[in-house]
C-alpha cells in the first residue's frame, strides 16, 4: 500500500558552471603563442516533470536533497568544458511549486510537461576570450557561477473533472469503484479513504477522470478530520459530484453543511457546478426523503442511483459528460517567479557597516561577480577591483563615511581601504 503525500520540503541546486581555463599555447615553431585556455559548461538545470501514472509525492519525501550535476572545465587548445546534463524528477499531475519566497514557480497539468525549479550556473570564461589588442596575454580566467539553490515548498492538489463529495460513508468508494477502473477500499465507517483515489470513467467516446476524495466533515474548514487535507484538493476539481445518503437522517441539512464547509474554506467554491445525487436509493425510506429533498432544492435536479446495485449509473455518467463540455479546461496558475537577479539593475550592492566596524558589501550581482574571481590570481584580483569601480562602489563607500586603511568585507573576502 502507498503511502499519499501531498506536501513536502526540498532542497533543490542547480549545478555550478566549470571553471574557465588559463593557458597558452606551446606549439613547436608558434614564435608567439597566444591563451588558450577555454570555457568551462555550464552547470545543469533541475526540472520537474509531470508522470500521469504517479499520484503521491512520496519519492520527494524520501529525496529531500536535489541536485544538478556541474559542468565541466575550461581545457587546453581552446577546448570548451561540457555542458553538464540536466536533471528531471517526476511528480504527479496536480504538483505546484512554490519558492522560498512563497512566490509561485509554477504547476504541472499534463503528462511530460516540464517546469524548470532551479537553473544552473554559467560556466567561467577561459583566458582565450579575455584577450584584446591591450591585453593580447590574459593570465586569468573566470570561475563558473553557482546554480540556484533554495528551499521548494511541493504541493499536490489532485487533478480531476469531478470530485466526490460528501459526508464519510455515504457511499463514494463505492460508487467510483462500479463506474471507473479505480480499485478504492470500502467499509461502513468513518473515513475509509485516507487518501485519494482516482479512476478514468468511459461513456462510450468520451471519458473524465474522478476522484474519490476523503471524508469531509463538519468543521474541516479548521482542520477537524482530514480537514485541510480533503478540502485543497477540491479546489482542482472542475465538477463536484454531491452525493447524499438516503440512509441519513436529514440529507438536506448534510447538504448544507457541507456546502457551507466549502464557502468557509474558500468563497470560490460555492460557485463551483455541483451535480447532487441520491444515493442508495434502495434502502427503506429512501423515496420519501428524495421527494422531501426535491422540496427543498426546488431548482435542483436529483439523480437518484444506487452505487450497490448499479441502478441509475449510466444516465448519471452521461450527464457529467454533457456538464464537463460546457465547463473549459483548468488554466494553469500564474507564475510570479523572474529568473534574474532580485537586485535593482541601479543598485546592484548593498553597504553596511557592521558591528566590528568593518564595512560589509553585498546584494546578487555582487555575489555573482565575486564567486567568478579566482583570489589567489593577482590578475584575477586586479579585474575584479577594475569592476567593483565600475559598479560605483568606491564612490558609495565615500559617501558612507569610510576612511583611508579601514577594512572592506565582500563576503569570505577582506581588503583594506586605499584612495
Amino acid at each position: 500500500m502507498s503511502i499519499f503525500v501531498d506536501e513536502v520540503t526540498v532542497e533543490v541546486t542547480g549545478g555550478r558552471g566549470g571553471n574557465g581555463k588559463v593557458a597558452f599555447r606551446r606549439e613547436a615553431h608558434v614564435e608567439f603563442g597566444g591563451p588558450s585556455g577555454g570555457n568551462g559548461g555550464h552547470g545543469g538545470n533541475v526540472y520537474f516533470i509531470g508522470d500521469e501514472g504517479k499520484n503521491t509525492l512520496i519519492d520527494l519525501k524520501y529525496n529531500r536533497h536535489i541536485r544538478a550535476k556541474d559542468g565541466t572545465h575550461g581545457q587546453i587548445k581552446g577546448m570548451h568544458g561540457a555542458n553538464a546534463p540536466h536533471t528531471y524528477i517526476r511528480v504527479p499531475l496536480g504538483t505546484i511549486v512554490y519558492d522560498d519566497k512563497n512566490q509561485l514557480i509554477g504547476e504541472i497539468l499534463y503528462h511530460g510537461e516540464a517546469l524548470l525549479i532551479a537553473k544552473g550556473g554559467k560556466g567561467g570564461r577561459g583566458n582565450i576570450s579575455f584577450a584584446s589588442n591591450k591585453n593580447q596575454a590574459p593570465d586569468f580566467a573566470e570561475q563558473g557561477d553557482l546554480g540556484q539553490k533554495f528551499v521548494a515548498k511541493v504541493e499536490l492538489q489532485v487533478l480531476a473533472d469531478v470530485g466526490l463529495l460528501g459526508y464519510p460513508s455515504v457511499g463514494k468508494s463505492t460508487l467510483i469503484s462500479v463506474i471507473s477502473n479505480a480499485k478504492a477500499k470500502i467499509a461502513a465507517y468513518h473515513f475509509t479513504t485516507l487518501s485519494p483515489q482516482l479512476g478514468m470513467v468511459r461513456v462510450q467516446d468520451d471519458e473524465f477522470v474522478v476522484a474519490d476524495l476523503p471524508g469531509l466533515i463538519e468543521f474541516a474548514h479548521l482542520g477537524v478530520g482530514l480537514g485541510i487535507q480533503f478540502l485543497k484538493h477540491v479546489e482542482r476539481c472542475r465538477v463536484l459530484l454531491h452525493i447524499l445518503s438516503m440512509e441519513s437522517d436529514n440529507p438536506f441539512d448534510d447538504y448544507q453543511k457541507i456546502n457551507k464547509e466549502l464557502e468557509l474554506y474558500d468563497e470560490a467554491l460555492k460557485d463551483r457546478k455541483q451535480i447532487v445525487v441520491a444515493n442508495k436509493m434502495d434502502v427503506e425510506g429512501a423515496k420519501e426523503k428524495v421527494d422531501a429533498l426535491r422540496k427543498e432544492l426546488k431548482d435542483v435536479k436529483i439523480f437518484e442511483i444506487s452505487a450497490l446495485s448499479k441502478e441509475g449509473l449510466e444516465e448519471l455518467k452521461h450527464e457529467i459528460v454533457n456538464v464537463l463540455k460546457e465547463i473549459p479546461k483548468l488554466k494553469p496558475k500564474e507564475s510570479t517567479r523572474v529568473y534574474t537577479f532580485s537586485e535593482e539593475k541601479d543598485s546592484p550592492f548593498i553597504i553596511k557597516k557592521a558591528d566590528d566596524g568593518v564595512f560589509e558589501l553585498s546584494g546578487e550581482k555582487l555575489f555573482q561577480l565575486f564567486n567568478r574571481i579566482d583570489v589567489n590570481n593577482e590578475s584575477a584580483i586586479k579585474r575584479f577591483s577594475r569592476q567593483l569601480r565600475e559598479l560605483g562602489i568606491d564612490d558609495a563607500l565615500k559617501e558612507a563615511g569610510i576612511q583611508n586603511g579601514e577594512i572592506v568585507r565582500i563576503f569570505s573576502y577582506e581588503f583594506e581601504y586605499l584612495e
